[in-house]
Order: C-alpha cells, then sequence, then structure tokens
C-alpha cells in the first residue's frame, strides 16, 4: 500500500505507552531484559530517547494505586507518573509527557498543580490521563471496603476534570508582568479564584503557577463506557481506545466526535489513538516464532487468571480448549472496566476462539489488538486504519522493551515516512502542537460547572 498524490494533510499520530518490560507478560524473561527495569529510572529514559528519535509524539504512563496483577510472575507500574516523567523532561528536549492520576482517590488542587508543574519543567510537553479507579485493592489504600459504583465514579470525576481545567485557567496568559522597573511582578487583577462549590468539591484557587508555554496541559482518556465517553467528549483532547476491529474503531470514533460537536466543540477536537500491540520480525515466520517465544514463556495459570479478571469470572470458568462461557455479563455488576471486557469479548465471539486461542491472539490476555508481522504489514494495517478515519493515531504497546519499540522505530517509522502520513522532524515543541491541537484560551468566569 502506498500514499497516493492526493494523501490528505492529516497527521498520523504515535504514542508509546512505556509497560515496564514490555506489553506481553512474559517480556522481563527475554535474555536481553533487565527484570528489575520496571524501577530503573534509566530504562524509562532510554525507550523515551528512542521514541523522540524515532519523531514519536508522547510517552505514555499508566498507573495504579494498588498492587493489582499477579506480582509473583510480572513486574507492575511502580514509580509514581509525574515524578518519573520529569526525569524523562530532563533527558528529552520534544517528546510529549502523559500520565495518569485517578480521580477516584486524589483531590483537584493537588493533581492540577502536579501536571502545571510538569508542564512548565518540560516546556509545555505535559499531558493528564484521566481516570477513575475501580479495583477493591486501591479502595482498601485509601480506607474504603469497596469502590465507589461507576455513576459515582463518572460524576465525581466529570466535576474533578472541570475543576482542574479551572486551576490551569486561573492566570491569564498576560498576568505574569515581572517588571523590574516598576517593581511589578503580577497584574492581580488577571489572577483569577475560581469560586468552585459543587457535589464532591469545594475549591477557592487560584492556582499558584501561571499558564504554560501551551497553555495548559493536554487532558486524555479511555472510557469506554457510557459515561467514559460523555467525560471523553465533554473533557478530553487526545483518547486512547480499546478497539478490536477497525469496524468498531471507526464506529467509536464517529460516535465520540458527534458527542463532542453537539457539546459545542469542533470536529477535530478529540484525537482518537487505537491501542496497539506490535509483534515485529523480518519475516511473518519470524514475528509468529517471536510471538511463540513470548507466550511460551507465560505459565498458563498465570493467563488464564487474568483474562478471568478482565471478564469478570473466576478462573475455573475457562476452558482452555473450549469457548468462553455463554452470557458473560459485564464486571462487578457493570462496576468494573467496561472497555477491556466489551473488546475481549468482541474479539472471542468474532472468530469463535477458544480460550487457549483467544489468550494466544491476545498475547496473553491483555485486551488491546495485537498485530504480528513484518513492518510492511504493520504500517499497511496502520495506514488502513488511519486513512479511512478508524483512528487518528495509536497509542503503541511494543512486546517488549526497548527492543521493540526499536524495531517499531527502525522498520515501521521510514515506511510510514516514506507514504507521507508521519512527520520526519518535529514541527513544534509542545505536545498540543504535536497533536495538532489548538492552544487554549484562559476562562475570564470566576465559576465553572460541574
Amino acid at each position: 500500500m502506498s500514499a497516493s498524490n492526493g494523501a490528505r494533510q492529516r497527521q498520523l499520530h504515535l504514542n508509546i505507552n512505556i509497560l515496564h518490560s514490555g506489553f506481553v507478560p512474559s517480556a522481563w524473561r527475554l535474555p536481553d531484559s533487565d527484570p528489575a527495569a520496571f524501577t530503573d529510572v534509566r530504562h524509562y529514559i532510554r525507550v523515551a530517547q528512542i521514541a523522540e528519535a524515532g519523531k514519536l509524539d508522547a510517552v505514555f504512563l499508566a498507573d495504579n494505586a494498588a498492587i493489582v496483577d499477579q506480582i509473583h510472575f510480572r513486574p507492575i507500574p511502580a514509580l509514581e507518573p509525574t515524578v518519573l516523567l520529569a526525569s524523562i523532561a530532563a533527558a528529552t528536549t520534544h517528546i510529549g509527557l502523559i500520565g495518569t492520576a485517578s480521580t477516584s482517590y486524589n483531590e483537584p488542587y493537588n493533581i492540577a498543580r502536579r501536571f502545571a508543574t510538569l508542564d512548565h519543567v518540560s516546556a509545555g510537553r505535559a499531558g493528564w490521563n484521566v481516570v477513575t479507579t475501580a479495583d477493591v485493592p486501591s479502595a482498601r489504600n485509601f480506607g474504603r471496603d469497596a469502590a465507589p459504583d461507576h455513576a459515582q465514579r463518572y460524576a465525581r470525576a466529570a466535576e474533578f476534570t472541570s475543576v482542574v481545567k479551572a486551576l490551569w485557567d486561573s492566570w491569564e496568559d498576560d498576568a505574569f508582568i515581572g517588571d523590574k522597573a516598576s517593581g511589578r511582578f503580577v497584574d492581580t487583577a488577571k489572577v483569577q479564584p475560581i469560586a468552585h462549590h459543587g457535589e464532591h468539591f469545594s475549591v477557592q484557587g487560584p492556582l499558584n503557577l501561571p499558564r504554560s508555554a501551551q497553555g495548559h496541559p493536554v487532558v486524555v482518556q479511555a472510557g469506554g463506557s457510557a459515561d467514559g465517553r460523555e467525560l471523553a467528549a465533554r473533557h478530553a483532547e487526545a483518547v486512547f481506545s480499546a478497539s478490536q476491529s477497525f469496524e468498531e474503531s471507526l464506529a467509536y470514533g464517529r460516535e465520540l466526535k458527534a458527542r463532542a460537536q453537539a457539546l459545542g466543540r469542533g470536529p477535530d477536537a478529540v484525537q482518537v489513538l487505537a491501542g496497539l500491540t506490535t509483534i515485529i520480525g523480518a519475516t511473518e515466520t519470524q514475528a509468529r516464532q517471536r510471538r511463540d517465544e513470548l507466550i511460551d514463556l507465560i505459565p498458563w495459570d498465570y493467563s488464564l487468571a487474568r483474562l478471568a479478571g478482565t471478564l469478570g469470572i473466576t478462573p475455573d470458568r475457562l476452558k482452555l480448549d473450549e469457548r468462553l462461557p455463554h452470557n458473560l455479563a459485564l464486571p462487578a455488576n457493570g462496576n468494573g472496566n467496561h472497555t477491556f471486557f466489551n473488546a475481549t469479548l468482541a474479539l472471542a465471539q468474532r472468530h469463535g476462539y477458544t480460550v487457549r486461542e483467544l489468550i494466544r491472539e491476545l498475547a496473553g490476555g491483555g485486551g488491546h489488538r495485537v498485530i504480528v508481522g513484518t513492518p510492511e504489514q504493520i504500517a499497511d494495517d496502520i495506514e488502513h486504519w488511519f486513512r479511512h478515519g478508524a483512528a487518528d493515531g495509536f497509542n503503541l504497546m511494543p512486546d517488549a522493551l526497548p527492543d521493540g519499540l526499536r524495531d517499531f522505530v527502525d522498520g515501521v517509522v521510514p515506511i510510514l515516512q516514506r507514504r507521507g502520513i508521519f512527520r520526519t522532524q518535529y514541527e513544534g515543541s509542545t505536545l498540543r502542537e504535536h497533536l495538532g491541537l489548538a492552544r487554549p484560551q484562559g476562562r475570564q468566569s470566576t465559576r465553572i460547572a460541574a
């Protein structure tokens, strides 16, 4: 597949999700991998520098407030994202820096200040991935016996995000003066309290630092439920999706952008970045051999437990050489993860996979789409999704890090560049510029709506 002479001006966006040693659970067991990489800042910096050399838009760090995976077998997100991203910022110059922070167990002022600080430290490269937290272990780390229900979590998240954005905008762009001759430091008339009093939060404001080079951090979101899509349509500027097929992703993007437009936002206000795991080989046979090598290193009991967790059932209900149980319902009476449940179930039903086949297709039971092939095959798939509107870009999750990303940057990126759909140089210096997003204007109102 090649770019036509009438290629659109749309720019493909590529983001790297730094999942410690890599997406596949056994990546840490490969000969060249370091089992301690998940707590080694040098590992994350090395991955970010490879991504920057490939001119990717951003690095992304997921997070959990508890141990929610089986640490007897695999590494977990351990280092706090904004602290780690600040270290990455010091070792890079252009790559965007997106970190996760939950609205369930934080306060708006702390998150607004933390990400605004990262935005200043990085000269305008920060992004905040807004999540709600549904797992019980996290709830127990914050003095609760159970997680709030789905509707409550998203009502809090909507108000939380509104407050954070209002705090970011509580300084007008020219509020800081710093005039030595007159002795005027800040125009206090242009620093406004937000005076917010809502159902969940009471925040006076203003924030204690001015707006950044990109106005304020980019807001990212990843919810697949109806409440999650509404939150994304109202606030998100980029969305991480988990569709398993072209048709699902196309429908998801159209619906989300229609919601955003109905709320008075432009048709291009939200960029959809589809989750994509890549397993690359010089030939298709070599790529499949790499996939099989990685999967053969994963204990089946781990994969079964992980898949069962996604589906909200106990592992004993899964039989390796049978199809999934019938009539599966959303986990925890709808209080679990809608996104990965729906994506995994759709994949299994579309192809009629047995549990064993499904786990292999998911490269260990993760929930995101997996492509196994040559750089050319992967570039073809990416171009097809991009040119036909199923995604504005991809949230990449290479099988193993840093090698899987290096294979992508050295093999796939040059093909996408030759086809005219991916940059050869950064044209701006902020994350907002990389994503083609407008710089937000500061608010003039002293009150906000939840």
